[in-house]
């Protein structure tokens, strides 16, 4: 990634303490032009990350943020020392603690104040400086063009041009989770043990099993595997060698949780997975009520284990002090996560509601609540009550953010029922592409990103979403259901047919991949492997439609008319969509545009995939269809 041309590249350096003050900095020298690289990926001692290295050997300047806190950094010292012997350091002091010797002869901007902003005059002096240390002159800075994209590390945040800490970060993907051999930033963290005795407290070790991961997810510098594959070493054979072999990372966390009351003493120990000798232990004792506090000090612990800078915010945010709430939001997140039927959902959601009674600025809880009311109102609401779940999933969701601004959580579920309750592809934007922002080392959160994206036909933020999320979590089926459905509507039928039998043979009773995959083999004219799968799809909606366009295709008429009536029949109203795919693929656009209409009064979420579904090929000419699609606000 270079910057645009005239623009100078300015390297931050600064203390995790003061990533608040940092971050309104950076704001600010972005504002005036500026491409501002922060520091993620910096080992300890004196040895600097590769990247890190050149974007220092290459930025116009360095701007150092001398504090109480950074004055005793080896990190920070490091930084600056590499600025200053390029003649391109550029001092500013945050509290007017003088610089550590060796950097005292360079004259200090001073931003202190009350205020984490920094004030227009204050922004002016650093500017003046970064240009004085540039000679004055708009330099262009070297290309980093071959470097990144050999590697594949950098990702820009938003589009700005500035890549930060956290909020985007610098990654090493492709050469480190698509490539060959695990990286020494690797981990996966096991299920923690529950040793209450009490099966029924099960709950508490996966919650925080759970929450420990997510905040480990949220450093940049770091690739966690995802839930799902790391669970399935639950039950593995061999020691950690093996297991970290299995799961292809570098280093293992393992954990124990025991319950007394309101206190739970957790045994963490972290594994490095090639020699399978502990490389970190901590036992600790914390009350329930400091519970997001303590989480996000494990992942602390444990980045610092490994060399790698935390940057998320401590404690992680939407989280609560309040047992109850918390305890009431681990029970629903457990019911939510089975997938299993209407009746666990609706529990989840009495559980998350009972978590928000007992704390109102439970962020997290709103979130979930949020989620599982788009769930309900997309799988198991009767029409009249379909808008009016989802509108409650919009004010859930917006509750969240209010609550907590940087949650991605909170912006995916506000995103999603924005797209799914009313298919406005435009208004759930922004949502999703902070919810990815924030959230980009979450695979869930990848996962749903790019379903979102290639449904609005962003189709290659789509297919680097998605490689992503199958890299962090390989083993889990529905990375694989998504990466089929993104193959098949971009397309890329072969490789989509490859993920969804991976997904199928992981979870042989999951809906809709067959479904897809009889997609896919139908769109290659291969019309008996299409119906032996579709024979086994066990969703009645999808192997009907399925059925009624393969039948109609290979000349069987009859039967393609038999499924079409039985999808009427039996799926009803929910099935308007799936009902104007199979007009459209019998050459009946005036049925199709009826059906769309319906569809589109009542709410029907399956219109988000309108502008990306191969089976609406032959309306893509109507100016009605393509005036239908632009009005759903899809480009």
């Amino acid at each position: 990634m270079a910057s645009e041309a005239g623009k100078q590249t300015v390297f931050l350096s600064y203390a995790h303490a003061d990533a608040k003050r940092a971050r309104a900095i950076a704001d600010a020298l972005t504002a005036r032009g500026h491409t501002v690289w922060w520091d993620t990926l910096i080992e300890g001692g004196a040895s600097f990350a590769k990247s890190i290295g050149e974007a220092l050997e290459t930025a116009d300047a360095v701007v150092v943020l001398w504090s109480k806190t950074s004055i005793d950094s080896d990190w920070v010292a490091d930084e600056a020392a590499q600025g200053r012997d390029r003649k391109r350091l550029v001092p500013v002091s945050l509290d007017r603690s003088p610089p550590p010797l060796g950097f005292r002869q360079y004259q200090t901007i001073d931003v202190s104040g009350r205020n984490a902003k920094p004030t227009v005059a204050q922004v002016d002096r650093i500017d003046r400086a970064i240009a004085a240390a540039i000679g004055g002159k708009g330099l262009v800075r070297p290309t980093l063009t071959s470097a990144v994209d050999r590697r594949g590390v950098l990702m820009v945040a938003g589009g700005t041009g500035v890549v930060l800490a956290g909020g985007g970060a610098i990654y090493a993907w492709r050469n480190d989770l698509l490539g060959g051999g695990a990286s020494a930033r690797t981990i996966a963290v096991l299920p923690f043990k529950n040793l209450s005795g009490d099966s029924t407290q099960s709950y508490l070790s996966d919650g925080l099993t759970e929450e420990v991961r997510a905040a480990l997810t949220r450093n940049a510098g770091l690739q966690v595997l995802a839930a799902t594959t790391s669970n399935t070493a639950r039950d593995s054979k061999g020691g950690a060698t093996a297991i970290a072999g299995k799961l292809g990372v570098a280093h293992l966390l393992e954990g124990s949780v025991q319950r007394a009351g309101d206190v739970i003493r957790v045994a963490i120990d972290l594994t490095d997975g090639a020699t399978g000798f502990s490389t970190w232990s901590k036992r600790i004792d914390a009350r329930l009520t400091d519970i997001f506090a303590f989480q996000t000090e494990i992942a602390r612990t444990v980045s610092e284990a490994l060399s790698v800078r935390m940057a998320t915010q401590d404690p992680a945010p939407g989280g609560t002090r309040n047992v109850a709430a918390y305890e009431a939001y681990l029970r629903g997140k457990a019911l939510y996560n089975l997938s299993k039927d209407e009746k666990t959902e609706r529990e989840a959601k009495a559980l998350y509601e009972n978590a928000i009674t007992a704390d109102p600025d439970f962020a997290m809880a709103h979130a979930a609540l949020s989620r599982v009311l788009s769930s309900i109102a997309s799988a198991y609401a009767p029409g009249p009550e379909i808008k009016a779940t989802y509108a409650a999933a919009i004010d859930e969701g917006r509750t969240a953010i209010r609550l907590a601004p940087e949650l991605a959580e909170a912006h995916l579920a506000l995103g999603y029922a924005v797209f799914a309750g009313r298919i406005d592809v435009k208004g759930a934007r922004q949502s999703y592409d902070l919810a990815y922002r924030f959230g980009r080392g979450n695979a869930d959160i990848l996962l749903l990103y790019a379903l979102y994206t290639v449904r609005a036909r962003r189709f290659a933020e789509a297919k680097a979403a998605i490689e992503r999320a199958v890299a962090l979590d390989p083993l889990n089926p529905r990375s694989h259901r998504a990466a089929g459905m993104i193959g098949y509507s971009t397309g890329d039928n072969q490789a989509a047919i490859g993920h969804l039998r991976r997904a199928i043979e992981l979870n042989p009773q999951m809906a809709n991949a067959k479904a897809i995959l009889a997609n896919c083999l139908i769109m290659l004219g291969q019309y008996e492997a299409a119906r032996e799968a579709l024979t086994l799809e066990k969703s009645s909606m999808f192997r009907l439609t399925g059925l009624a366009i393969l039948e109609h295709r290979v000349g069987n008429r009859a039967a393609a008319e038999r499924a079409y009536r039985e999808l009427v029949r039996d799926v009803g109203d929910a099935a308007l969509y799936q009902q104007a795919e199979v007009m459209a693929q019998w050459g009946r656009p005036d049925a199709a545009m009826a059906l769309f209409a319906k569809a589109r009064k009542i709410g029907d979420s399956g219109l988000t995939l309108i502008a990306s579904d191969p089976m609406l090929a032959p309306l893509r000419r109507d100016p009605r269809f393509t005036a239908f699609v632009r009005d759903l606000g899809f480009a």
